[in-house]
């Protein structure tokens, strides 16, 4: 892909992208912007954090994505008790044919190219600490041993809102480290129908893996790099500042909503995530360009989890999505 033209790679970059969401289709109900999303943020480079109620489908998801992507994969189920050396890996004592002994590295589940985390919020704050920072040096370090971890390297972490107790929330300003945070809807009742008849029959989806055998990373990469070539014009970039200098509750021309609800607003992260994203949009319409609608697509799997409230907006049922929508006239 990076040496042929740049019309042919966007419509490959196209064509995959398409044939990723089809395949995934086939074992994922219902989740068409759950899906879409998810893609997105792993081409623009980054990790995904997805919030759902208990079964639906949020685990299947990073399974079947594994599966058409042709990438590593482990899962590792949080608990309150999980150390970070159950994810990092630790050094092991052993003894050697001519009976000296010597330490070695075992490694952990982080060392794949496709992580789940399941329920991350049960973990505790030390054990997610580790692997917020794995995510974002892309490397660990064990008594003072670095290794790089795997390229490329994706985490997709899983919560429930629904339980609170035995949890932890993950700290506010940690939750910059995942570009988007997807929000997966129970199943309607056609949905339903469906999955009920995918689950329980005798037949189960036969998936294909898409990226080309031996090639994956390779075209992965290429993939992500092509979404750093799309072009930012000025107009886009207006929109989005302007977005975000309006949530920022500091700026004297702040709007009543900002200043009424808002603690902290995005920092640069926050844009840096919504423009990769919005490049992905771009190449997904056939464009090397970023047009303000691309922008819109993005912004709240973008920024909901980047803002944080004040008390005020608890006690009106004023959520973020619903100032994201409301400033960026969604």
């Amino acid at each position: 892909m990076a040496s042929i033209p740049v019309d042919e790679a966007v419509s490959e970059f196209r064509e995959i992208f398409s044939k990723l969401q089809n395949e995934i289709s086939k074992a994922i109900v219902g989740q068409n912007e759950t899906i879409t999303n998810t893609l997105t943020a792993l081409f623009a480079g980054g990790h995904v954090l997805l919030e759902g109620p208990p079964g639906v489908g949020k685990t299947l998801l990073v399974r079947t994505f594994s599966k058409v992507f042709g990438l590593t994969f482990q899962r590792v189920q949080f608990t309150s008790d999980l150390m970070p050396s159950d994810i990092t890996g630790t050094q092991i004592l052993i003894v050697k044919e001519d009976g000296t002994r010597d330490f070695q590295f075992r490694k952990g589940p982080i060392f794949t190219q496709l992580l789940l985390t399941d329920e991350i919020n049960r973990a505790g704050p030390k054990t997610q600490s580790a692997l917020l920072e794995a995510m974002e040096e892309k490397q660990v370090t064990v008594l003072g041993t670095t290794y790089t971890l795997p390229k490329p390297f994706f985490v997709l972490a899983t919560q429930n809102p629904i339980e609170l107790e035995g949890t932890y929330p993950l700290p506010e300003a940690q939750l910059d480290r995942f570009i988007f945070k997807v929000l997966v809807p129970s199943p309607n009742a056609n949905e339903l129908k469906e999955i009920l008849v995918r689950t329980t029959g005798r037949e189960t989806p036969n998936l294909q893996q898409i990226l080309p055998t031996g090639q994956e990373v390779e075209t992965v990469q290429a993939m992500q790099t092509l979404v750093r070539k799309v072009i930012l014009p000025p107009a886009a970039q207006d929109y989005l500042v302007s977005i975000l200098t309006s949530m920022n509750p500091e700026n004297s021309l702040a709007p009543n909503i900002t200043r009424q609800y808002i603690r902290f607003s995005p920092g640069p992260r926050g844009a840096q995530a919504v423009i990769l994203s919005a490049k992905v949009e771009a190449l997904r319409a056939g464009r090397m360009n970023v047009a303000v609608e691309d922008i819109k697509k993005v912004l709240l799997p973008a920024l909901r989890h980047r803002i944080i409230l004040q008390f005020q907006a608890d006690a009106d049922s004023v959520t973020s999505d619903q100032i994201i929508k409301d400033l960026g006239k969604l």
